[in-house]
C-alpha cells in the first residue's frame, strides 16, 4: 500500500485472509506483510472483492473506481457506520428527520408534538423547538426544507378519534423561527411538499360513497398570515377519483431536468456507453459519476380506464341499471361491488385523458412529476401513481379551481400507475430524481382481494424497489434485509433516504441499514433499542448519516474516515494530555 495514504488494519487484512481459506494462524505477521506487498495486485483484490462482499461476478466495478484496492477501500472506509453522537432533546418517539439543502440545518419531528431544527455543525446541537400542540396537533410527522433552505414545512396530525385522517401542514421561517401560514391537508399522510420556493401541495379528501371518494391536491403559497388560514392563496392541481376505499397519500416531486445527466447510471449498458465519455472522480470524496444495474424485472404497468367495448360511457351506465333491475346481472353483486362498478361506470365519462408523451424528451425539459401512493383494489397503498406538472401549473396565480373544465373533465386521469404488489410502506428519490426507491412488503404472490376493507396479509420482509423515471421500468433486484411486523391495519410509513452512492432505510426490527446503490449489497446494520422511523444523509456530505427512532433518540453516524479526519482536527486538551503523561509515569 502507499506508505502515506489510509490503509486496511492488520485485523481486517487477516479476517479477510481467513475467509478466503488461508487458514495458518502462526503466520499473521507474514501474512500482512505478504498482503501489503502485493496490495495493488488488480486480480487478488477483484477475487476478494467478489468474495467478500459476496457480490455476483456479472456486476463490473463502478465506472468510476480507478481499482478494485479502490472499491474495498471505499466500501470499508466511507460508510457512516461509527455512531459518534446520540441526541436526546425529544421525550417520545421520534418520527422523522430532514435536511436543509445546504448541510448546515436538520429538523426532527416527533410524537411529543415538537419540531426541533439543529446546528450541524462539529457538535451537532439544539438551535430551536416549536411546540405544535396549542394549533390542536396530536404530533408532528414530516418536514421539508424549501429549495433556498428559507422555509420549513411541517406536517402535523390534528388531535382527535383514533379512526380521524385530518392534519394541517405549517410554515415556518428559517430567518427568525416564527409560523407563517397553516394549512389544511386530508388525510395526513398526504405530508405534503414543496413545489418550488414559495408554493407547497397539500390535499383533501371528499367522499363519495362508502368506498369512493375523491382526492383533491391544491398548490398554496406559503406566504398567506395566519390570521388569514380560512381565505387561502391556493389553486387546484389535480381532482382524482378514488376506487375501493383507496386515497392519495405520500405526495413527492421529482424535476425531470437532469435526467440525462444523473449522479449515478444504474443500468450497466447505459452505463458502458457513457463511460467513454465519464469523467472520473474519487469515489472517496462527494463529487462522483455513473453508476449500474442488474437485470429487469417485470415491467410495471400501465393502468387504463376499463374498455367498454366501444359503448360511451353513460349509455353503458344506463344499460348496467336496466340490466340490475331486470335481473340479468349475475351473479348477485353486493353492495360494495355494485358501489365500484357504478363509479367506474360513472368515470369513464368524466375524465380528462392523460397527458400525451410522459417521459421527457430532452434534458432542459422544465417538466416536474408529482409522484405519490394510490390504489385500486384495497385501502392499502400498492401503487404508485405519477402525474406531470405543466409550467402554468406551478404557480397559484389564476382561478382558485385552476383552468374551466368541460363536463366530461370532472375527474383528472394518472399519467403513469406502477403496480407494486404489496404495501407500500417508504418512497425516496435519488439526489439527481432519476431514480425512485420504494419500500414495500409483499402480497402473496397468487391471492385475490374479494374485499377492499379486507387486504392481502403482508410479509415480514420489507422490499426495496428502484424505479427509473426516465423510462418508467424498474431497474435492479429488490434490495432486501430490512424487516417489519405490523399487520395492515397498523402499518406506518418508515422513511428511506439516497446519496449518491448509498441508500438507507429505518425498520421495525431495531436497526437501520445501508445498501451500496451500485453491486446493491447490504454494508451496514445501525443499533438503535426500538423501532427505526427514518433515515436521512447529509446532502453534502454523504459518509454522515441520521436515524431517528422510537426509542426517543436520533443517532449521529460517520463513516471511519470521517472519525479519523474529525479527531486529527481537533485540538488536544493539555490538560487531558498532562494527566496521561503523569498516570504513564505512575
Amino acid at each position: 500500500m502507499d506508505a502515506g495514504g489510509p490503509r486496511l488494519p492488520d485485523t481486517v487484512l487477516f479476517e479477510i485472509f481467513l475467509y478466503l481459506d488461508h487458514t495458518d494462524v502462526l503466520s499473521v505477521g507474514l501474512v500482512c506483510q505478504q498482503w501489503r506487498a502485493v496490495s495493488r495486485d488488480e486480480f487478488l483484490w477483484k477475487e476478494l472483492f467478489y468474495r467478500y462482499y459476496r457480490v455476483s461476478r456479472d456486476v463490473p466495478r463502478h465506472p468510476a473506481a480507478v481499482s478494485w484496492y479502490d472499491e474495498f477501500q471505499r466500501l470499508y472506509d466511507t460508510i457512516p457506520c461509527v455512531e459518534v453522537q446520540a441526541l436526546k432533546e425529544h421525550n417520545d418517539q421520534v418520527l422523522h428527520l430532514s435536511f436543509s439543502h445546504s448541510g448546515c440545518l436538520f429538523a426532527s419531528c416527533s410524537k411529543d408534538c415538537t419540531v426541533k431544527i439543529w446546528s450541524n455543525e462539529l457538535d451537532i446541537s439544539l438551535q430551536h423547538s416549536s411546540n405544535m400542540r396549542p394549533y390542536n396537533w396530536s404530533y408532528t410527522q414530516f418536514s421539508q426544507f424549501n429549495s433556498d433552505d428559507s422555509l420549513l414545512l411541517v406536517s402535523g396530525v390534528f388531535v382527535g378519534p383514533h379512526n380521524s385522517s385530518s392534519g394541517e401542514i405549517a410554515v415556518i421561517s428559517m430567518e427568525n423561527f416564527t409560523l407563517l401560514s397553516r394549512v389544511r391537508n386530508k388525510p395526513y399522510d398526504v405530508f405534503g411538499c414543496w413545489l418550488n420556493e414559495t408554493n407547497l401541495i397539500s390535499g383533501n379528501l371528499h367522499r363519495i360513497g362508502r368506498i369512493t371518494s375523491c382526492s383533491v391536491l391544491w398548490l398554496n403559497n406559503a406566504f398567506q398570515g395566519i390570521e388569514s388560514e380560512n381565505v387561502n392563496v391556493v389553486k387546484r392541481l389535480f381532482k382524482i377519483q378514488n376506487l375501493n376505499a383507496s386515497t392519495i397519500r405520500t405526495v413527492m416531486v421529482a424535476d425531470c431536468s437532469r435526467y440525462d445527466s444523473p449522479d449515478l447510471l444504474l443500468d450497466y449498458e447505459e452505463q458502458l456507453a457513457a463511460s467513454s465519455t465519464c469523467p472520473v472522480f474519487d469515489l472517496g470524496s462527494d463529487s462522483e459519476e455513473e453508476e449500474a444495474k442488474p437485470k429487469l424485472p417485470p415491467e410495471p404497468a400501465v393502468q387504463e380506464l376499463p374498455d367498454a367495448g366501444g359503448v360511451p360511457a353513460e349509455d353503458g351506465l344506463q344499460q348496467f341499471f336496466d340490466d340490475i333491475m331486470e335481473g340479468r346481472v349475475r351473479p348477485a353483486m353486493t353492495d360494495t361491488e355494485l358501489e365500484t362498478k357504478v363509479a367506474e361506470l360513472f368515470v369513464r365519462n368524466r375524465t380528462k385523458p392523460p397527458e400525451p408523451n410522459l417521459l421527457p424528451m430532452d434534458s432542459n425539459s422544465k417538466t416536474k412529476y408529482l409522484i405519490f401512493t394510490t390504489g385500486c383494489l384495497t385501502y392499502s397503498p400498492h401503487q404508485i401513481g405519477i402525474k406531470r406538472i405543466l409550467p402554468h401549473q406551478m404557480t397559484t396565480a389564476g382561478p382558485v379551481l385552476g383552468e374551466e373544465r368541460r363536463s366530461d373533465e370532472f375527474f383528472d386521469s394518472l399519467d403513469h400507475v406502477i403496480d407494486i404488489h404489496g404495501h407500500i410502506i417508504g418512497m425516496g428519490l435519488s439526489p439527481d430524481h432519476r431514480y425512485l426507491y420504494v419500500n414495500s412488503r409483499a402480497w402473496p404472490r397468487d391471492c385475490v382481494i374479494s374485499d377492499p376493507m379486507q387486504p392481502p396479509p403482508i410479509a415480514e420482509e420489507i422490499d426495496l424497489h428502484v424505479f427509473d423515471l426516465k423510462t418508467m421500468k424498474e431497474v435492479k433486484r429488490a434490495l432486501r434485509a430490512h424487516r417489519a411486523y405490523t399487520p395492515n391495519e397498523e402499518c406506518f410509513f418508515i422513511f428511506l433516504d439516497v446519496s449518491r452512492d448509498f441508500v438507507a432505510s429505518g425498520a421495525e426490527d431495531r436497526h437501520g441499514y445501508i445498501w451500496d446503490r451500485h453491486y446493491n449489497i447490504c454494508l451496514a446494520k445501525l443499533q438503535h433499542d426500538n423501532v427505526v422511523n427514518s433515515v436521512a444523509f447529509s446532502p453534502v456530505e454523504q459518509e454522515l448519516l441520521l436515524t431517528a427512532s422510537d426509542d426517543t433518540t436520533i443517532k449521529v453516524w460517520r463513516s471511519p474516515r470521517a472519525v479519523r479526519v474529525r479527531q486529527a482536527r481537533r485540538p488536544r486538551s493539555r490538560k487531558l494530555l498532562f494527566s496521561w503523561l503523569m498516570n504513564q509515569k505512575s
